[in-house]
């Protein structure tokens, strides 16, 4: 099976947990359309890569921790989306959850999700409940605060803001718990691995930001020019386009160069490239260099 069918599998059944049952219809209906069809799942498969490269001998409790890590990533979409936050129109092509569903349930769907996820991995204890419990805690610790996509959320209140912090909260996190994850999972120490995690999600972070500047909104699945509308930090506000560029080119650089030893080190550092490939705005960044 492949690491693609692997992740779908985990989050459909997730979702129909879920769904069991005399439940309110359109609030199960709403878990399905926050989750699905998803973006480039590219969270769960960087966890999925790291349990594969280092052994990956217990499959079931990794599936279960890259299902649990998209729904709180699918959660946040949400919330960023309301009205409140962002006041999005458009999410991966497709109406916001509020403008489909209403802003209410939009704000249950959220909340279930981030409960469903803490539940999947519940329910997979059983095989390792030692290594169950490291998963818990370190996606806890990269969704709440000080240091989670919480954090990140609230960093966009300040008066003043640090806009390294802002982007290790807002989006390192959940890499980092993505690569922590996937070394737990496999029996691993997860610190080695925090210096892969952190560079991706840097690098993600700032090809976002390009993204938004270089892209329209029709390329983009969702409205363009929010960081500009909005006053939120960016790495291009910050350092200009073409500074912007050579910051990903050497956050890439870094992630690929921080791959721990192990057994599948070369086909984790392919991945990496794979992913790279896929979040930058190639043309575009040749129009500006």
């Amino acid at each position: 099976m492949t690491l693609q069918s692997r992740i779908e599998t985990a989050l459909a059944d997730a979702i129909h947990a879920g769904q069991r049952g005399p439940t309110p219809a359109r609030l199960a209906a709403a878990l399905d359309y926050a989750v699905n069809p998803g973006g480039a799942r590219i969270r769960p498969t960087i966890l999925l890569s790291v349990a594969t490269a280092c052994g990956d001998e217990r499959p079931g409790l990794a599936d279960a921790a890259a299902a649990a890590l998209e729904l709180i990533h699918c959660a946040s979409l949400v919330h960023d989306d309301l009205p409140c936050f962002d006041d999005a129109d458009q999410r991966r092509g497709k109406p916001t959850l509020h403008r489909a569903y209403s802003e209410p349930l939009a704000v249950l769907a959220g909340d279930s999700l981030i409960v469903m996820a803490f539940q999947v991995l519940a329910r997979a204890a059983v095989a390792d409940p030692g290594r169950a419990v490291q998963l818990t805690l370190t996606l806890a610790e990269r969704t709440g605060m000080p240091g989670g996509i919480c954090a990140g959320q609230g960093w966009e209140s300040e008066p003043e803001v640090d806009l390294a912090a802002y982007h290790r909260a807002k989006t390192g996190a959940l890499f980092v718990a993505a690569t922590r994850m996937g070394a737990i999972a496999a029996g691993q120490e997860p610190e080695p691995w925090d210096e892969l995690g952190a560079r991706i999600g840097e690098a993600f972070q700032v090809a976002d930001d390009l993204r938004d500047v270089l892209y329209d909104s029709a390329a983009l699945g969702k409205p363009a020019g929010q960081d500009a509308a909005l006053g939120r930090p960016s790495a291009v506000t910050a350092y200009g386009v073409q500074g912007a560029i050579r910051y990903l080119q050497d956050s890439l650089a870094g992630a690929i160069a921080s791959i721990p030893h192990c057994p599948g080190e070369a086909a984790l550092a392919r991945m990496v490239r794979a992913q790279a490939e896929r979040l930058t705005p190639v043309a575009p960044v040749r129009q500006a260099l």
